[in-house]
């Protein structure tokens, strides 16, 4: 059964004061809600896995064409090819190949599942005034120090989403390992259920609204 859940957010400015009090509408799915988000996870998980271990047949290993010795009257074992897998350096029977199996979705079921974990994380968001403009030259301890101020710890893992990827916010934030900058366009589920915190600007927020919220 669909519904429109109701969340109820403040909105933080740069100095982590409570400027403004909001809430957004996004429509739930009960019934398969838990369904399309493992469904969104297990795309996600298997679609990053690069499956690029290669290994040559004895087809593909470079010379071996000539017979090593000739069939009687060594007294040697029957060899034919230098390239026998029971031969050193020669090909390797059932190795690994490149595999391409990217898992699909339906646009609208991800969209479900992206606003089923945004509305179970709703607890852990913060919404926040576009702080763009502090990051024109991009500086680390200013990004530790506003976190702080909104009172998430910089040694939890952290989510920033914004309306576009800023690259002085992600410069800031590459020598902080446990921190993800992402746009609303790269946003992903298990981005979401995967961090402690989860930083949103308002801009990010109404464009979350607009795009995903059918």
């Amino acid at each position: 059964m669909a519904f429109d859940a109701k969340i109820n957010y403040n909105i933080l400015d740069w100095q982590g004061a409570i400027t403004n009090e909001s809430s957004i509408e996004i429509k739930i799915v009960e019934d398969t809600a838990k369904y399309v988000v493992h469904r969104a996870l297990v795309k996600e998980n298997n679609n990053s896995r690069k499956r690029t271990a290669s290994t040559k047949t004895r087809s593909e290993v470079r010379g071996g064409g000539k017979k090593p010795w000739k069939q009687k009257g060594t007294g040697r074992a029957r060899a034919g090819s230098s390239r026998s897998p029971l031969w050193k350096g020669g090909g390797v029977t059932f190795g690994p190949k490149p595999i391409l199996s990217n898992l699909k979705m339906n646009k609208k079921e991800w969209r479900l599942a992206l606003r089923t974990a945004l509305h179970n994380r709703s607890q852990n968001i913060k919404i926040v005034e576009d702080f763009s403009q502090h990051f024109e030259n991009p500086k680390t301890k200013v990004l530790i120090e506003a976190l702080r101020r909104w009172n998430i710890s910089p040694t939890n893992k952290i989510l920033i989403i914004t309306n576009s990827l800023l690259s002085g916010i992600s410069l800031s934030a590459r020598n902080i390992p446990n921190i993800t900058v992402a746009s609303v366009e790269q946003l992903t589920v298990s981005q979401l259920l995967q961090s402690s915190s989860i930083i949103i600007t308002v801009n990010a927020l109404s464009t979350i609204q607009e795009v995903y919220n059918d």
